[in-house]
């Protein structure tokens, strides 16, 4: 295993001939997709790795400066195809890694079949003639209390993000992942993604985007993935789900799971 698989704690399973890769959002790792990945292991090589500052990795390997913006994140899922010498897959990301695989995408299009995107945004903060779902003081009042404490921020943070009750199996799977974290790596990670901004690269993706959105998500709006939809250069494809919560794969798997499946084998040409 190569420094950068041992790294992420890569791992390759199933026996097809094609490449698709699960990248988890903020505060959960690759366990997240424990409800899809049995249903892919006859068709596909499924790689699963953890994004750095994940309560999996090795703190010591979090870079400060190299993940204050998505783009460190990019260069490291490009390194991780790069090793594993994958040269096109389908790319499922949720949250922030839907993003980061935009990004990673528009460096290297070939490397990507097409992109799948659940719970994805392009930018947290409201803006002129833009409603991402949050204004400025409402991220400070939440990196305040993460700061002031982590351990009681994630009691209340988990099950609004998931839309459950703390007994409910999803968010006890989240809170989990979550507690997991390094809380000043936390801190970080979150900071990264809510202010990030690549509305305007949007226009340079090129490869095929499916984008899938609960109907009502704490993180983002509905009308984010319409934007999305209107914004991305290549073709693409908007589904809303009649699912709840920021992590619908855990909390709704039996919706989630067949709509995944229904997307990572549909062709987009197919929808035009």
């Amino acid at each position: 295993m190569g420094i950068v698989e041992e790294a992420h704690n890569v791992k390759v399973l199933g026996s097809g001939t094609r490449h698709i890769v699960l990248a988890h959002g903020f505060g959960t790792d690759q366990s997240v997709w424990k409800h899809l990945v049995p249903y892919l292991l006859d068709e596909f090589r499924v790689v699963l790795y953890d994004n750095m500052g994940a309560g999996t990795t090795n703190p010591d390997y979090f870079d400060f400066e190299r993940y204050s913006t998505l783009e460190g994140y990019a260069h490291d899922l490009l390194a991780i195809l790069e090793e594993l010498r994958v040269d096109s897959c389908i790319f499922v990301g949720h949250s922030v890694s839907a993003m980061i695989g935009t990004i990673a995408s528009i460096s290297r299009p070939e490397l990507f079949a097409k992109i799948i995107m659940i719970s994805a945004s392009p930018r947290y903060l409201n803006d002129m003639e833009y409603f991402g779902g949050f204004e400025q003081e409402d991220l400070d009042q939440l990196f305040n209390a993460m700061a002031a404490n982590y351990k009681a921020w994630c009691s209340g943070f988990a099950p609004m993000a998931v839309g459950g009750d703390m007994e409910s199996v999803a968010v006890q799977e989240f809170s989990r992942t979550l507690f997991n974290m390094r809380p000043d790596i936390a801190l970080s990670v979150l900071q990264t993604i809510f202010q990030s901004d690549i509305r305007q690269i949007l226009n340079l993706v090129s490869v095929p985007c499916h984008i899938i959105q609960s109907m009502k998500d704490l993180a983002v709006p509905v009308v984010v993935a319409e934007y999305l939809h209107q914004h991305i250069g290549g073709d693409s494809i908007v589904e809303v789900m009649s699912t709840e919560g920021h992590l619908p794969q855990l909390s709704s798997p039996d919706i989630v799971v067949p709509m995944l499946l229904k997307h990572i084998r549909l062709d987009i040409a197919t929808r035009h």
